[in-house]
Parts: C-alpha cells; structure tokens; sequence
C-alpha cells in the first residue's frame, strides 16, 4: 500500500515539475532574450567559364587546385574548361601561323 502512495506522489510531482517548467519558461528566458544564432552563409554560384577564359592565371590555378583535391565543385569544370579552349585556340593559332 505504501509503494502504490508513493508512486502516486511521484509521478504527480513529475506532472507538476513538467507543467511548471512550460508555465515558467516565458517567465525565466524571456522571447526577446533568447540566443540568436547566425544562419548559414549562402552558397555562392560558381563562376562561369566566361570568367575563366578572362582570367587565365586564376582558372589556371583553380584548375591545379582541383587536381590536388583542395577545390571541389563545378567552378572546376568550368576552370577546366575555359583553359582547354584557350589552350585549343593558342595551338590553332600556332598551327596556322598567326
């Protein structure tokens, strides 16, 4: 009889401490005192091989960069690609004796 009272205390203790807890909370950590946490920086777009073919040097160290796996993601394909047609149109012109 006594173990059936004192389970009845406590989980009506338990009930009491959780509805005070949601009652109070307002009242303890007021809304506008809360922590405000910073949101994550926005992905920025990677650049266009229009970009690139402007910037040689830059695509040109990109394009190293992502070969030794320090750059990642589709700014090296178009680094990539923006030094092969530079390079393409150098031997073009090369070959055709300009």
């Amino acid at each position: 009889m006594i173990q059936g009272k004192i389970l009845v205390i406590v989980v009506v203790a338990l009930i009491v401490g959780f509805v005070a807890g949601f009652v109070l909370r307002p009242v303890i950590l007021p809304t506008g005192q809360t922590v405000a946490i910073a949101p994550a920086p926005l992905p920025t777009e990677p650049r266009a091989a229009q970009y690139f073919a402007k910037h040689l040097d830059e695509a040109r160290q990109i394009v190293a960069g992502c070969q030794a796996g320090s750059v990642r993601g589709s700014e090296c394909a178009n680094a990539e690609q923006a030094v092969t047609e530079a390079e393409g149109k150098d031997r073009f012109r090369r070959f055709m004796g300009k």
